[in-house]
């Protein structure tokens, strides 16, 4: 009877660092599958670009004491394995502030919320409540799953309107490169959600003459153009451009891969009167927005066109 007692003892123990170890080898495994592909920095960025644009420098976040508050890392989604998080940037005020959106690039795959600090300060300056959003990357679920998450997100702050102080029927979205692909995806069809958007050198169109988009985007949605035609279609925000598009600001550098399907879109804006505003920002690299001498320009046209769509209604 002791024999057969220690032997199931034994086998228990056994058991029990099995289990151990494989917990501990599948957290591993899980850890090395959604590993942050960092590909995508500001100072990476830096780096390649100075080589053509020798008089860049790095747009810093703002330090100084001022009236705006940051609150970091705010979970908007606690479902998955990974919670995802939100940076906010509010004024504090006595009236109800319209809320913007911010999407940050890296094609699908890369970058992240606080890239987009200068940019949100400087746009909360101008009295606006500004929400960077984490979303899921293309390593960690493909598409519609980072539209789901930002959708969630306007949701999330939406519900919490009255801590944010935001006015829920004036809310703008605005993204930069994949970002401004996704920005203007949510505001061409979800367009109830939405009244502006900002699309910051993103394409409107995966298949297009102008697109050069490959392993990138068949990475985040799924396939390649030939497998899967019609979620490249559903993707681009060409295809759900009607007459409940809200207003649309284009902010684009030289490089015509980069807006793929925007002449079109216009196009067909023009036949709803629809505005939008076209700012071509000179000589400029890709990420424009993340450098002087071009941020300050960017932020310009940008606050400009919001005043107009966002604050000239009561």
């Amino acid at each position: 009877m002791k024999l057969f007692v220690v032997q199931i003892q034994k086998s228990s123990i056994i058991l029990f660092f099995f289990i151990l170890i494989n917990s501990n080898a599948m957290f591993l495994f899980a850890q090395q599958m959604f590993q942050k592909d960092t590909s995508y920095t500001i100072h990476s960025e830096y780096i390649k670009q100075k080589i053509k644009y020798p008089q860049i420098t790095i747009v810093k976040p703002d330090t100084t004491k001022n009236t705006i508050s940051v609150t970091h890392n705010i979970i908007y989604n606690k479902k998955n394995n990974k919670p995802l998080h939100l940076d906010a940037y509010y004024l504090k005020s006595k009236d109800k502030l319209p809320a913007v959106f911010l999407i940050h690039g890296g094609g699908w795959k890369s970058g992240n919320k606080s890239m987009l600090q200068p940019l949100a300060q400087s746009i909360s300056k101008k009295g606006y409540q500004c929400f960077s959003i984490e979303y899921s990357l293309s390593n960690e679920a493909k598409y519609p799953q980072s539209i789901s998450d930002i959708l969630e997100a306007i949701t999330f702050v939406k519900m919490e309107a009255e801590k944010f102080n935001i006015d829920t029927l004036k809310i703008g979205i605005l993204g930069c490169s994949s970002g401004g692909q996704m920005a203007s995806l949510i505001g061409t069809k979800y367009p109830k959600n939405i009244k502006a958007i900002v699309n910051l050198d993103g394409i409107l169109a995966f298949h297009h003459p102008e697109s050069k988009e490959g392993k990138l985007a068949s990475e985040w949605l799924g396939g390649t153009y030939e497998e899967k035609p019609e979620i490249w279609q559903e993707a681009s925000a060409l295809s759900h451009v009607n007459e409940n598009t809200p207003p649309i600001l284009f902010v684009n550098s030289q490089f015509e891969r980069f807006h793929a399907g925007r002449d079109d879109m216009i196009q067909i804006l023009n036949q709803y009167h629809i505005y939008s505003e076209l700012k071509p920002i000179e000589n400029s690299p890709h990420t424009f927005w993340l450098f002087y001498p071009w941020f300050n320009e960017t932020t310009i046209c940008i606050t400009q066109f919001l005043d107009k769509i966002l604050k000239s209604t009561p």
